[in-house]
Protein backbone atom coordinates (compact mmCIF):
# COMPACT_ATOMS: atom_id res chain seq x y z
CA UNK A 1 0.00 0.00 0.00
CA UNK A 2 2.68 2.73 0.59
CA UNK A 3 4.72 1.69 -2.37
CA UNK A 4 1.21 2.51 -4.27
CA UNK A 5 0.88 5.84 -2.57
CA UNK A 6 4.15 6.78 -3.26
CA UNK A 7 4.35 5.62 -6.55
CA UNK A 8 0.94 7.81 -6.84
CA UNK A 9 2.41 10.91 -5.25
CA UNK A 10 5.87 10.40 -7.63
CA UNK A 11 3.60 10.19 -10.45
CA UNK A 12 2.05 13.85 -9.72
CA UNK A 13 4.96 15.06 -8.93
CA UNK A 14 6.55 14.44 -12.37
CA UNK A 15 3.14 15.27 -14.00
CA UNK A 16 3.70 19.19 -12.00
CA UNK A 17 7.13 19.44 -13.08
CA UNK A 18 6.68 18.22 -16.81
CA UNK A 19 3.83 20.47 -17.21
CA UNK A 20 5.60 23.67 -15.54
CA UNK A 21 7.82 23.15 -18.65
CA UNK A 22 5.61 23.79 -20.90
CA UNK A 23 4.95 27.21 -22.94
CA UNK A 24 2.41 28.90 -22.55
CA UNK A 25 0.33 31.44 -24.90
CA UNK A 26 -2.40 33.73 -24.08
CA UNK A 27 -4.51 35.67 -27.03
CA UNK A 28 -7.23 38.02 -25.94
CA UNK A 29 -5.34 40.00 -22.79
CA UNK A 30 -7.00 43.12 -22.24
CA UNK A 31 -6.26 46.08 -20.60
CA UNK A 32 -7.70 49.74 -20.59
CA UNK A 33 -6.12 52.56 -22.04
CA UNK A 34 -7.10 55.87 -21.31
CA UNK A 35 -4.96 57.53 -24.17
CA UNK A 36 -6.95 55.59 -27.30
CA UNK A 37 -10.52 55.42 -24.90
CA UNK A 38 -10.93 52.34 -24.40
CA UNK A 39 -10.40 48.20 -24.50
CA UNK A 40 -6.76 46.97 -26.11
CA UNK A 41 -6.41 43.40 -26.39
CA UNK A 42 -2.92 41.73 -26.68
CA UNK A 43 -1.25 38.26 -27.07
CA UNK A 44 1.91 37.05 -24.93
CA UNK A 45 4.09 34.48 -25.26
CA UNK A 46 5.21 32.62 -22.19
CA UNK A 47 8.38 30.40 -22.06
CA UNK A 48 8.72 26.96 -20.38
CA UNK A 49 9.05 27.48 -16.65
CA UNK A 50 7.46 30.73 -16.59
CA UNK A 51 5.29 29.90 -14.35
CA UNK A 52 7.57 28.32 -11.86
CA UNK A 53 10.17 30.63 -11.70
CA UNK A 54 10.20 34.02 -9.93
CA UNK A 55 13.30 35.45 -12.52
CA UNK A 56 12.50 38.55 -14.62
CA UNK A 57 12.88 37.64 -18.72
CA UNK A 58 14.22 39.82 -21.91
CA UNK A 59 11.20 40.58 -24.34
CA UNK A 60 10.65 40.51 -27.53
CA UNK A 61 7.45 43.04 -28.89
CA UNK A 62 6.20 41.43 -31.60
CA UNK A 63 3.95 43.06 -34.34
CA UNK A 64 1.50 42.09 -36.60
CA UNK A 65 0.74 42.94 -40.42
CA UNK A 66 -2.34 44.79 -41.96
CA UNK A 67 -5.51 43.19 -41.63
CA UNK A 68 -3.82 40.67 -38.79
CA UNK A 69 -4.27 41.59 -35.01
CA UNK A 70 -2.83 40.39 -32.00
CA UNK A 71 -3.56 36.45 -33.00
CA UNK A 72 -1.73 36.62 -36.09
CA UNK A 73 1.44 35.57 -34.96
CA UNK A 74 -0.48 32.77 -32.52
CA UNK A 75 -2.47 31.60 -35.45
CA UNK A 76 -0.57 32.16 -38.66
CA UNK A 77 3.39 32.79 -37.66
CA UNK A 78 3.13 29.64 -35.31
CA UNK A 79 4.79 31.59 -32.57
CA UNK A 80 4.91 28.67 -29.75
CA UNK A 81 5.73 25.67 -31.52
CA UNK A 82 8.58 28.29 -33.34
CA UNK A 83 10.03 29.64 -30.17
CA UNK A 84 9.27 26.41 -28.02
CA UNK A 85 11.89 24.90 -30.73
CA UNK A 86 14.37 27.44 -31.07
CA UNK A 87 14.59 28.14 -27.53
CA UNK A 88 15.22 24.04 -26.60
CA UNK A 89 17.42 23.78 -29.65
CA UNK A 90 19.41 26.60 -27.52
CA UNK A 91 19.44 29.13 -30.68
CA UNK A 92 17.33 31.30 -28.76
CA UNK A 93 17.21 32.57 -24.71
CA UNK A 94 13.86 31.95 -22.63
CA UNK A 95 12.04 35.40 -23.33
CA UNK A 96 8.29 36.85 -23.48
CA UNK A 97 7.08 37.61 -26.13
CA UNK A 98 4.27 40.56 -26.58
CA UNK A 99 1.86 41.12 -29.28
CA UNK A 100 -0.52 44.23 -28.98
CA UNK A 101 -3.31 43.96 -31.48
CA UNK A 102 -3.51 47.14 -34.02
CA UNK A 103 -6.04 46.31 -35.78
CA UNK A 104 -8.89 47.94 -33.43
CA UNK A 105 -9.88 51.66 -34.08
CA UNK A 106 -7.67 53.22 -36.44
CA UNK A 107 -5.56 50.60 -38.02
CA UNK A 108 -1.60 50.71 -37.85
CA UNK A 109 0.87 51.40 -35.05
CA UNK A 110 1.65 55.12 -34.78
CA UNK A 111 -0.35 58.64 -34.18
CA UNK A 112 -1.74 60.17 -37.04
CA UNK A 113 -1.14 63.30 -38.79
CA UNK A 114 -3.52 65.37 -36.67
CA UNK A 115 -2.91 63.70 -33.49
CA UNK A 116 -6.48 62.43 -33.28
CA UNK A 117 -5.30 58.89 -32.72
CA UNK A 118 -2.16 58.32 -30.99
CA UNK A 119 -1.39 54.77 -30.64
CA UNK A 120 2.61 55.32 -30.46
CA UNK A 121 2.03 57.79 -27.35
CA UNK A 122 -0.15 54.50 -25.95
CA UNK A 123 2.06 51.96 -26.90
CA UNK A 124 5.30 53.82 -24.71
CA UNK A 125 3.42 55.56 -22.34
CA UNK A 126 0.97 52.78 -21.06
CA UNK A 127 1.30 49.48 -23.14
CA UNK A 128 4.87 49.01 -22.36
CA UNK A 129 5.21 49.78 -18.46
CA UNK A 130 1.86 47.41 -18.27
CA UNK A 131 3.10 43.85 -20.10
CA UNK A 132 6.46 45.24 -18.42
CA UNK A 133 5.18 45.11 -14.51
CA UNK A 134 2.67 42.49 -15.20
CA UNK A 135 4.67 39.44 -16.89
CA UNK A 136 8.30 40.01 -14.54
CA UNK A 137 10.35 41.86 -17.98
CA UNK A 138 13.31 43.12 -17.65
CA UNK A 139 13.36 46.70 -17.96
CA UNK A 140 16.75 47.45 -19.31
CA UNK A 141 17.41 48.59 -23.10
CA UNK A 142 19.85 45.03 -23.48
CA UNK A 143 16.94 42.92 -22.84
CA UNK A 144 14.65 44.52 -24.76
CA UNK A 145 13.62 43.79 -28.82
CA UNK A 146 10.97 44.45 -31.20
CA UNK A 147 10.14 42.97 -34.53
CA UNK A 148 7.49 42.26 -36.97
CA UNK A 149 6.13 41.43 -40.71
CA UNK A 150 4.82 44.24 -43.10
CA UNK A 151 3.13 47.06 -41.37
CA UNK A 152 4.52 45.60 -38.21
CA UNK A 153 7.86 46.18 -40.08
CA UNK A 154 6.73 49.15 -40.29
CA UNK A 155 6.24 49.72 -36.78
CA UNK A 156 9.77 47.84 -36.08
CA UNK A 157 11.77 50.51 -38.20
CA UNK A 158 9.85 53.84 -36.52
CA UNK A 159 9.73 52.39 -33.03
CA UNK A 160 13.45 51.52 -32.93
CA UNK A 161 14.28 55.10 -35.14
CA UNK A 162 12.19 56.87 -32.45
CA UNK A 163 13.21 55.13 -29.32
CA UNK A 164 17.06 53.46 -29.84
CA UNK A 165 17.34 54.08 -26.22
CA UNK A 166 15.06 51.64 -25.76
CA UNK A 167 15.92 49.21 -27.66
CA UNK A 168 19.01 46.72 -28.09
CA UNK A 169 17.54 45.44 -31.29
CA UNK A 170 15.25 45.64 -34.52
CA UNK A 171 14.14 43.03 -36.99
CA UNK A 172 11.45 44.51 -39.44
CA UNK A 173 9.79 41.72 -41.97
CA UNK A 174 8.87 42.91 -45.63
CA UNK A 175 8.66 46.37 -43.98
CA UNK A 176 6.75 48.97 -45.14
CA UNK A 177 9.11 51.89 -44.77
CA UNK A 178 6.87 54.54 -45.12
CA UNK A 179 6.37 57.19 -48.31
CA UNK A 180 9.50 57.39 -50.64
CA UNK A 181 9.06 60.75 -50.50
CA UNK A 182 6.67 64.12 -49.72
CA UNK A 183 4.99 63.90 -52.64
CA UNK A 184 4.09 60.17 -52.26
CA UNK A 185 3.18 61.36 -48.86
CA UNK A 186 0.47 63.69 -49.22
CA UNK A 187 -1.46 61.52 -52.39
CA UNK A 188 -1.79 58.92 -49.58
CA UNK A 189 -2.68 61.24 -46.50
CA UNK A 190 -5.25 63.07 -48.95
CA UNK A 191 -6.70 59.50 -50.15
CA UNK A 192 -10.29 60.49 -48.30
CA UNK A 193 -13.28 59.74 -50.12
CA UNK A 194 -14.88 62.26 -50.67
CA UNK A 195 -18.77 60.67 -49.66
CA UNK A 196 -17.37 60.08 -45.93
CA UNK A 197 -19.17 62.52 -43.72
CA UNK A 198 -16.82 65.65 -42.84
CA UNK A 199 -14.04 64.24 -45.48
CA UNK A 200 -12.35 67.68 -46.09
CA UNK A 201 -12.22 68.55 -42.17
CA UNK A 202 -10.32 64.91 -41.55
CA UNK A 203 -7.68 66.22 -44.14
CA UNK A 204 -4.57 66.95 -42.07
CA UNK A 205 -2.95 70.14 -43.32
CA UNK A 206 0.36 70.82 -45.14
CA UNK A 207 2.35 71.64 -42.14
CA UNK A 208 1.09 68.49 -40.09
CA UNK A 209 1.46 65.86 -43.40
CA UNK A 210 5.23 67.45 -43.87
CA UNK A 211 6.22 66.67 -40.13
CA UNK A 212 4.24 63.16 -40.20
CA UNK A 213 6.34 62.53 -43.15
CA UNK A 214 9.58 63.22 -41.86
CA UNK A 215 8.72 61.33 -38.63
CA UNK A 216 7.37 58.08 -40.27
CA UNK A 217 9.87 57.36 -44.07
CA UNK A 218 12.18 55.18 -42.88
CA UNK A 219 14.88 56.88 -45.58
CA UNK A 220 14.19 59.97 -44.06
CA UNK A 221 14.99 58.74 -40.51
CA UNK A 222 18.14 56.78 -41.33
CA UNK A 223 19.24 59.67 -43.26
CA UNK A 224 19.39 62.03 -39.84
CA UNK A 225 20.37 59.47 -37.68
CA UNK A 226 23.51 61.23 -35.31
CA UNK A 227 26.89 59.31 -35.95
CA UNK A 228 27.10 58.77 -32.37
CA UNK A 229 23.81 56.87 -33.13
CA UNK A 230 25.00 54.31 -36.07
CA UNK A 231 25.70 51.53 -32.95
CA UNK A 232 22.24 52.45 -30.87
CA UNK A 233 20.31 49.49 -32.39
CA UNK A 234 21.12 46.26 -33.84
CA UNK A 235 19.34 45.63 -37.17
CA UNK A 236 18.33 42.64 -38.70
CA UNK A 237 16.27 43.71 -41.74
CA UNK A 238 14.46 40.50 -44.40
CA UNK A 239 12.48 40.49 -47.44
CA UNK A 240 11.96 38.27 -49.93
CA UNK A 241 12.64 38.85 -53.70
CA UNK A 242 9.70 38.49 -54.90
CA UNK A 243 7.56 40.83 -52.17
CA UNK A 244 5.96 44.18 -53.62
CA UNK A 245 7.48 46.05 -50.31
CA UNK A 246 11.32 44.67 -51.51
CA UNK A 247 11.92 48.18 -53.48
CA UNK A 248 11.81 49.85 -50.07
CA UNK A 249 13.66 47.86 -47.75
CA UNK A 250 16.65 47.65 -50.53
CA UNK A 251 16.67 51.62 -50.61
CA UNK A 252 16.96 51.59 -46.61
CA UNK A 253 19.91 49.49 -47.00
CA UNK A 254 21.90 51.02 -49.10
CA UNK A 255 21.40 54.09 -47.35
CA UNK A 256 22.62 52.31 -44.30
CA UNK A 257 25.59 51.40 -46.15
CA UNK A 258 25.81 54.49 -46.84
CA UNK A 259 25.85 56.02 -43.43
CA UNK A 260 28.17 52.59 -42.52
CA UNK A 261 25.30 52.20 -40.09
CA UNK A 262 25.73 48.34 -39.10
CA UNK A 263 22.87 45.56 -40.01
CA UNK A 264 22.33 43.01 -41.52
CA UNK A 265 19.98 42.35 -44.83
CA UNK A 266 18.72 39.40 -45.84
CA UNK A 267 16.78 38.55 -49.11
CA UNK A 268 15.33 35.04 -49.95
CA UNK A 269 13.47 33.49 -52.24
CA UNK A 270 9.84 34.55 -51.51
CA UNK A 271 6.84 36.85 -51.97
CA UNK A 272 4.88 38.57 -48.74
CA UNK A 273 3.43 35.88 -47.27
CA UNK A 274 3.37 33.77 -43.91
CA UNK A 275 5.43 31.06 -45.04
CA UNK A 276 7.86 33.60 -45.19
CA UNK A 277 7.64 35.45 -42.22
CA UNK A 278 7.52 31.54 -40.31
CA UNK A 279 10.98 30.87 -41.78
CA UNK A 280 12.14 33.93 -40.88
CA UNK A 281 11.05 33.65 -36.98
CA UNK A 282 14.02 31.27 -35.89
CA UNK A 283 16.95 34.08 -37.40
CA UNK A 284 14.97 36.63 -35.89
CA UNK A 285 14.91 34.49 -32.09
CA UNK A 286 18.62 33.80 -32.38
CA UNK A 287 19.32 37.55 -33.90
CA UNK A 288 18.12 38.76 -30.55
CA UNK A 289 19.26 36.56 -27.86
CA UNK A 290 22.19 37.74 -29.43
CA UNK A 291 21.91 41.34 -27.24
CA UNK A 292 20.29 39.26 -24.55
CA UNK A 293 23.54 37.45 -23.95
CA UNK A 294 26.71 38.64 -22.02
CA UNK A 295 29.44 38.45 -24.02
Amino acid sequence: MKKLVFLILSSLCFADVASAQFSKVLDSCRMQSTILQGERKYAVYLPPGFDTSSRSYPVLYLLHGSGDDQTGWVQFGEVQSIADKAIDDGKATPMVIVMPDANTGTRGYFNDAKGEWRYEDFFFQEFMPFVEKEYRIKSEKRYRAVAGLSMGGGGSFMYALHHPELFSSACPLSASTGPLSFEEAKERALRVRPSEPNAESKKPTEEQLKSHYLQHSVLELVNRIPDDQKKAVRWYIDCGDDDFLYEGNALVHIAMRKKEIPHEFRVRDGGHKWSYWRESLPTVLAFVSQSFHQD
